[in-house]
């Protein structure tokens, strides 16, 4: 059989904005305005947050040069800073990361869903499943009907993204709701704290941006495909951002709604009427749905990729021969990640997992230090203005980690928890590893 042909430059940043672009669009406003209340801190630090995040895409751009294999960040760690970084890595993205912005997005998905189809209110967590279970068997399905059915969503997402900044443009929005632009509304709270919430709303909404990096093996020409597609995806997603808040601005004014679903119905009755909400929640389920698809379709590769250095059960990592497809790790992170969503509550979901991923970005991106340090030849991407690129990232990065810390300690004890029994667990591994190889060895 003819193997299907690579996904290039445009597939691969649609990996990156489908994934990155979820309901954090929808959740991230209302939190920003609620905190910040002030239309020029809002846009501002949505600004501010993508060309910090941009730092990053080009310090995994010159990673992915260097390392264009299938894992991602796995492959960076391994070759920086040594397997045991690495294998931990990937134990926690299969028991942290992973399921958990899958299981949180399933349940944003199934909050808007409910307005959508008020049968399914009360029944938030069937849906987050169903969706769960749906999207996961559609990756099964192989790897060309899976990039097809991605960049179909990201279209329609980014259509419909279009459609409701053009809606408050034309005249359904009110410009006095940027007034006044730069003084905080009376009652908003303390400005440091208000930056540190908008902070872990912010790198929320961006998370993800690197994961495209974990299909390098899938990518055509990935050295030289990944760093543009990377910076790519995050200049979209920032414009996305940047410009979907003032249009909710202009439909909503400041104080009028400050949880998700109040900004939601208000701004979807200001652009249709009375069939606006559903029609906002429907904008709302494509995004999710795009992100999780996307998920659940370049997670599993990181899987692979460690069952090849012997870290991870060869038989989950298994490929279909029909598909390719990674179907059995495909069905455990939807195992997993249906597990969460049964336990834990969308912020619960949130801190149980953000904190512990941003450190492992952090330790992924010092990487670009460890590797200039190497003889190797210089890749066919350097990141721009080094090292401040990759330093300012790491600063966002303590800044996010220090927030979440102070504002939901116990989850993230619980997830740095999970990690540390990735030690032993490391160990065992590896001692089978080196027992197995002395069998053989003894082996006529």
């Amino acid at each position: 059989m003819e193997s299907p042909r690579k996904p290039g430059l445009w597939s691969a940043a649609a990996l990156g904005v489908g994934h990155t672009i979820g309901v954090g669009i929808f959740l991230t406003p209302a939190e920003l305005v609620a905190a910040l209340a002030s239309p020029a801190l809002t846009l501002g630090l949505w600004l501010a947050g993508g060309l910090l995040v941009l730092a990053g895409a080009l310090t995994f751009g010159e990673l992915a040069a260097r390392f264009p294999e299938s894992g991602g960040l796995y492959v960076y760690l391994r070759e920086t800073l040594g397997r045991r970084a690495a294998f931990l890595y990937g134990w926690q993205a299969l028991l942290v990361m992973d399921p958990g912005i899958v299981a949180a997005l399933a349940v944003g998905l199934a909050q808007y869903a409910a307005i959508l189809w008020p049968v399914a209110a009360g029944r938030e967590k069937a849906v987050a499943l169903a969706a769960i279970w749906l999207l996961a068997l559609a990756n099964m399905a192989g790897l060309r009907p899976s990039v097809a059915m991605q960049n179909g969503l990201t279209a329609a997402k980014l259509l419909a993204l279009a459609a409701i900044v053009a809606g408050a443009l034309r005249g359904t929005g009110s410009l006095d709701h940027f007034v006044p632009f730069l003084a905080r509304r009376p009652g908003a709270p303390p400005l440091p704290q208000a930056i540190g919430v908008g902070l872990i709303a912010v790198f929320y909404s961006f998370g993800g941006f690197w994961e495209a990096s974990r299909v390098a093996g899938e990518i055509r020409d990935p050295a030289r495909t990944l760093p543009r597609a990377l910076a790519l995806a995050v200049a979209t997603v920032t414009v996305a951002y940047v410009a979907v808040t003032a249009a909710l601005i202009l439909l909503v004014p400041i104080g009028a709604a400050t949880s998700a679903a109040d900004l939601a119905r208000a701004a979807g009755w200001a652009l249709l009427g009375p069939s606006g909400p559903a029609a906002l929640a429907a904008v709302v389920c494509v995004s999710v749905a795009g992100s999780v698809l996307a998920l659940l379709f370049m997670a599993p590769r990181l899987y692979v990729a460690m069952a090849g250095d012997g870290l991870f059960p060869a038989g989950l990592a298994v490929r279909t021969p029909r598909t390719g497809a990674p179907a059995r790790a495909t069905a455990f992170l939807a195992a997993v990640a249906s597990a969460l969503v049964l336990l834990g509550s969308f912020s619960q979901i949130v801190a149980y997992f953000l904190a512990t991923a941003m450190a492992f970005v952090g330790l992924a991106a010092f990487g670009v230090f460890r590797a200039r340090k190497s003889r190797s030849p210089a890749p066919v991407f350097l990141v721009p203005g080094y090292p401040a690129t990759p330093i300012l990232f790491l600063v966002f990065l303590a800044a996010v980690i220090a927030s979440i810390a102070l504002a939901r300690p116990l989850q993230v004890l619980a997830g740095f928890a999970l990690v540390l029994l990735g030690l032993p667990a490391y160990g065992f591994v590896v001692a089978r590893g080196r027992s197995r190889t002395a069998t053989e060895r003894e082996e006529p």
